[in-house]
């Protein structure tokens, strides 16, 4: 029987079914290996059988845990053919911080009760103490050491859950959230609604976005299966490493679709030189989305007049919204016009909420209009509908939300009521379209006013010697006192001498105020690599603020030989113990 075509099942049938479409993945050497759907689904196929023959079971979760490549592919889809469900999460990256890394993962695959744990071999090094702590029934698996067995995909019907995305965990840890297969399915439909083919022109797209990210897995992937067309992925670090290796891979493979989040258009000005582009033709580039962060206008702006001589159209530049209860998307700028912002009278938004339009004021990027079957709705702290241009809860209906938390009614019930989702954003309409102000549990709250801090961290990791993109904003109280003072921490340059760290965290104060007018009496600055991050980069405000507080605020360990080699001898040992009690339990 086929699949369902509401299925992701029925997605990976409808791609293989055309051998002519790759999936490219490119190496450290920017060498492009090829891989059709047709050949990535008959190497899940082996995957389900291993699996099944393991143990696993229709409806169990899976872990997943892999770098960009086609193990995480064939791993992904093979949980699926399963019909069991993929939980994908993130390997060890920032290796100065793995005792953090082993608990959140361990409490990431505790909350989506997980039964096993699929791992890359370099990273089933290293998770021994994360998969003792959750311990999964059926232990650690890597697809090497799976069984052979009779393959037999399982039918799974599209309101059937697909997929655990968790939340990405800025203001409080990551939550898991539940998708059918209906709504990631939908959400590739309606992506690439967004972007039809036409006789002249056959869509595809670049991404370094990591696999275990929605932006990565449902934004990139599931819309090269729904219809079938050339996709490039090249592993997030060799980005982050050399920001020049995306736009070559752009002009290469002739891309026209490729997103990234704010900091990495950044990062692309900043750090590409021009002898890096030698040939580079951006020209095919039509959609260059923005998303999974705060958008600054200034930076689009900069990127698009940085990489106008190689070809990129300002139009290209497109701010969205969207957000993993929503299965990702909620709202498009036009994809074929320049974004527009507005810029706003900063104190009127601090003490009221209203929007009035300052040309000197704060700069805001529309995140454009709701996809087709979304709503949106701006209500005050009662519940109740505000009118346009007035700052609000953001709130989300539409037809891929999330049925609610994994097994969290609780937290379900708290967040989505009558087919409506707060997302925790504050933001306002104008003309329909979205402007976003901030999360609402991030708001710096002064003199009784509303001030978002993503201003005031830009303004503070601008200047000299600090290191881009690394600064918080927050708001604390002494005790006794009757005021809140506002926090910046700004992470130092690799290159700063600890000499000059004092004369950093004056400019940095300098620069806020200039900027926003709020005065930062505590500039704070910190070692490289002292902020702590969520798993797709973005800072974790509220936890940097705590570790301040409580003196825990500090740079991750030095990572040599040493280090490694006893991470290694944990794992190793945890390992060996969690397989000894596993064989020690009673079946059944």
């Amino acid at each position: 029987m086929p699949a369902d075509p509401g299925t992701l099942t029925g997605l990976l049938d409808h791609a293989a079914r055309h051998p002519g479409i790759a999936v490219a993945i490119s190496d450290r050497h920017e060498r492009d290996h090829e891989r059709s759907w047709e050949t990535i689904r008959e190497d899940s196929l082996v995957v389900c059988a291993g699996l099944q023959a393991t143990g696993v079971s229709p409806g169990d979760r899976v872990g997943l845990i892999y770098p960009t490549g086609f193990d995480f592919l064939t791993a992904f889809f093979g949980v699926v053919l399963a019909g069991a469900v993929p939980v994908p999460l993130y390997p060890p990256v920032r290796l100065g911080r793995l005792e953090e890394y082993q608990e959140r993962t361990a409490a990431m695959l505790t909350a989506a009760g997980a039964v096993a744990v699929l791992v890359d071999g370099r990273v089933a090094r290293l998770i021994g103490p994360a998969a003792l702590a959750a311990r999964p029934r059926l232990g650690l698996l890597s697809l090497d050491g799976l069984p052979r067995g009779t393959t037999a995909p399982v039918s799974r019907r599209p309101d059937d859950l697909a997929l655990v995305q968790f939340s990405s965990g800025t203001t409080v840890e990551p939550k898991p959230v539940a998708l059918t297969h209906r709504a990631v399915v939908g959400q590739a439909r309606l992506l690439n609604r967004l972007w039809p083919d036409t006789e002249k022109l056959r869509h595809s797209g670049v991404s370094w976005l990591p696999l275990y990210h929605d932006m990565g897995l449902i934004g990139c992937i599931l819309p090269a299966l729904e219809r079938p067309g050339p996709l490039t992925l090249i592993p997030p670090e060799q980005f982050v490493t050399r920001p020049a290796v995306w736009l070559r891979a752009i002009s290469r493979r002739r891309a026209t679709i490729s997103p990234a989040p704010n900091f990495a258009y950044g990062l692309a000005v900043n750090k590409i030189r021009d002898e890096e582009l030698e040939g580079v033709d951006l020209s095919s580039w039509q959609i260059a989305l923005c998303g999974a962060e705060a958008i600054a206008p200034e930076v689009l702006r900069a990127f698009q007049r940085r990489f106008a001589a190689w070809g990129l159209r300002p139009e290209a530049l497109t701010p969205v919204y969207g957000l993993s209860e929503a299965a990702l998307a909620v709202t498009f700028s036009d994809p074929f016009r320049p974004f527009t912002s507005l810029q706003l009278d900063r104190t009127a938004l601090a003490e009221s909420g209203e929007v009035h339009l300052d040309p000197d004021g704060r700069e805001i990027a529309s995140v454009g209009r709701p996809l087709p079957g979304f709503a949106l709705r701006i209500v005050d702290e009662d519940g109740g509908n505000l009118p346009e241009r007035r700052v609000g809860r953001v709130l989300v209906s539409g037809p891929t939300l999330m049925t609610g938390y994994l097994d969290r009614p609780d937290l379900t019930a708290a967040t989505l009521c009558d087919g409506w989702l707060d997302t925790g954003d504050l933001g306002f309409l104008d003309h329909e379209a979205l402007y976003l102000t901030g999360r609402q549990k991030d708001v710096l709250i002064l003199n009784g006013r509303n001030h978002a801090p993503d201003e005031a961290e830009r303004a503070a990791a601008s200047v000299e010697g600090a290191r881009a993109g690394c600064a918080v904003a927050a708001t604390w109280q002494r005790e006794g006192a009757e005021t809140e003072r506002l926090l910046i921490l700004v992470e130092a340059g690799a290159t700063t001498p600890v000499e000059q760290w004092d004369a950093l965290g004056s400019r940095a104060a300098r620069a806020v105020a200039r900027t926003t007018g709020l005065i930062a009496d505590d500039p704070v600055v910190v070692a490289p690599g002292t902020l702590p991050r969520t798993s797709s980069g973005k800072l974790r405000r509220h936890e940097a603020l705590r570790r301040w507080l409580t003196g825990e605020l500090a740079p991750p360990d030095d990572v040599g030989p040493l280090h490694l080699a006893g991470a290694m001898l944990r794992s190793h040992r945890a390992l060996a113990r969690l397989d000894r009690d596993r064989k020690r339990r009673p079946e059944g």
